[in-house]
């Protein structure tokens, strides 16, 4: 079955609730985060202990270490049943497959959150079991904005936020802040030395071209409807692959991502901030920073599946998620940013002087969050991306 998602009243709220989620947000709530976190005890989590039994959670690759496992189970008494998958289609599709069964918790994007909607894949969150209170309270109002409220309805509680920018080598394609732009990956110097991520390198190289003037529209007008987006992918498109030649390795997950820099040659790249942070703590010369046009950022979280076994065991899930300690694990391991108030207080120092570096300045008040993709979005682009892995 599908149900009909007004997925433009969702998108309209996605450029408001992106500059509320700010530099200043962040730091307000973090400031105030360990006096709030008084209020939300683990008592929460004691029903959930006595149950006992397990909860199956289908997550992003490499997200929940065997130490993360561990500490949900020796704080619960359930045990974390994980599998794995890497991409967002991945997950889409597979879910899909079983008809929202097999699963009790996912970890989308929460852009992507009114596609699960519309198939019915995942129900409402029950607000009543959750520990919001531990939130930074920017997260919730821009989760809802970006995807994760629709119709009245809250379907998924934010855990992590991160961003897509450049990776580069500190020596062979250095980059300084205010001057680096998504528009380098595509200089004459580069070429068979760029990895990207098919769909969103079209994305970084349309705000790039937005930029020059180049582009029929905003490249965010892409999002609200098909001819728009037509007009300005046409134009990216022919871009790319004019310059296809600096593509020396396509990536779609982590490993593919990192093993460009570490085995295939490539020295700049458009990458999640994770693979930079691994590359860094090998020793390894390279960094990541926000581009002039505004990093790519995504926020994810956790959504009940609608047909979970274990409905019990998956709000337990949730609010251990929502630990200072589970959000620093988390962010510690992946180099992902917590949404969890007193997190960030638990961050190692090379984790902390990542970020900084990374985020220089007003960097983070120009993210560029990702709209709401609607099924029809997320068609075409696969089609535009299929093109210029083709070409």
């Amino acid at each position: 079955m599908t149900r009909k998602v007004d997925a433009k009243t969702v998108a309209a709220g996605t450029a408001a609730a992106a500059r509320a989620f700010t530099r200043r947000s962040l730091l307000k709530a973090s400031a105030i985060g360990g006096a709030a976190l008084a209020v939300a005890g683990p008592a929460i989590l004691s029903p959930a202990r006595a149950a006992g039994g397990e909860v199956r959670v289908f997550a992003w690759a490499g997200y929940l270490t065997d130490d993360m496992l561990a500490a949900f189970q020796s704080a619960t008494g359930i045990k974390a049943v994980r599998t794995e998958y890497g991409t967002n289609d991945e997950l889409l599709n597979q879910l899909r497959a079983s008809q929202g069964g097999g699963f009790d918790i996912i970890w989308p994007t929460v852009d992507r959150v009114p596609n699960y909607v519309e198939f019915e894949l995942v129900q409402p969150i029950d607000e009543s079991k959750v520990a919001f209170d531990r939130l930074l309270p920017a997260t919730i109002s821009g989760s809802a904005g970006m995807g994760g409220v629709i119709d009245g309805k809250r379907y998924i509680v934010p855990i992590d936020w991160g961003t897509e920018a450049l990776t580069f080598h500190k020596e062979q394609a250095p980059l300084v802040y205010g001057k680096a732009s998504f528009g380098d990956l595509w200089r004459p110097e580069h070429a068979g030395k760029v990895t990207v991520r098919g769909h969103s390198a079209l994305a970084g190289l349309g705000l790039y071209l937005e930029g020059e003037g180049k582009l029929p529209a905003p490249y965010a007008d892409s999002f609200k409807d098909e001819a728009t987006m037509t007009k300005n992918y046409d134009v990216i498109i022919a871009e790319a692959i004019r310059h296809k030649k600096n593509i020396g390795q396509f990536w779609t997950n982590e490993n593919e991502a990192q093993g460009a820099f570490r085995a295939n040659g490539c020295v700049i790249g458009q990458t999640w901030d994770s693979t930079s942070l691994a590359l860094s703590k090998e020793g390894l010369p390279f960094g990541y920073i926000a581009p002039k046009e505004g990093a790519l950022a995504w926020m994810e979280g956790v959504c009940v599946t609608s047909k979970a076994p274990n409905l019990d065991n998956a709000y337990a899930f949730i609010n251990w998620s929502l630990t200072p300690e589970a959000g620093a694990m988390l962010a510690n391991h992946m180099g992902y940013n917590s949404t969890v108030k007193g997190a960030d207080g638990l961050l190692n120092a090379q984790n902390k002087a990542f970020f900084a570096a990374a985020y220089p300045e007003d960097a983070l008040d120009k993210l560029w969050w990702w709209p709401v993709q609607e099924s029809w979005f997320v068609a075409k682009r696969t089609a535009y991306q299929d093109q210029l892995l083709s070409a």
